[in-house]
């Protein structure tokens, strides 16, 4: 299938090492022409590390929305772009919350914005965990790690403590596979 949308030009708007914003002047189906922001970003991984009807989360200050926020383990590798998903899933894991999967099941894969965006997230279930080394980077040093039932992550969706999309996507899918 071709692209519905053709590309006439593209620039870089803006880049840092994280994020790179592109300008493209498209044109649509039926011939007009419009402009398009998107965002670049490396490939993610949000880890559910789930054992004993416990589901592992962490709480940290996100700058953008000026809130402190529950969410699964997550992250990406902008100085490592490429590097395999169950390679960076396993790291995150253990960076953020000192725990070491046995297994790690791939879910799936998730979109973080797709009308604005073009990263990739991989969902992981993480099981049969084990005490590793946590290894906070300086941007996580007020992270908070935490066991919840699988009930009050339930609750936590529901009532709105819990209000990160990534996670609640991960959460989803992961019930919906019978998994949690």
């Amino acid at each position: 299938m071709s692209d519905e949308i053709t590309t006439l030009s593209s620039r870089i708007a803006y880049e840092n090492p994280w994020t790179r914003v592109r300008e493209d002047i498209i044109r649509r189906p039926d011939g007009s022409e419009g402009l398009y922001g998107v965002v670049e970003r490396s490939d993610f991984v949000v880890v559910v590390p789930f054992q004993e009807g416990r589901i592992t989360l962490v709480e940290q200050f996100r700058y953008p929305v000026r809130l402190r926020q529950w969410e699964m383990p997550m992250g990406m590798w902008e100085t490592r772009p490429g590097t395999a998903p169950e390679v960076l899933a396993a790291a995150e894991l253990e960076e953020e919350t000192g725990l070491v999967a046995g297994r790690m099941f791939y879910a799936g894969e998730i979109f973080q914005g797709a009308g604005y965006c073009n990263q990739r997230g991989h969902v992981f279930l993480a099981t049969e965990l084990s005490p590793g080394t946590r290894r906070l980077e300086a941007s996580e040093q007020d992270l908070i790690c935490r066991a919840f039932a699988l009930a009050e992550v339930e609750g936590m969706i529901r009532d709105g403590r819990l209000k990160d999309a990534m996670s609640i996507a991960a959460f989803g899918l992961l019930r919906l596979k019978g998994l949690l």
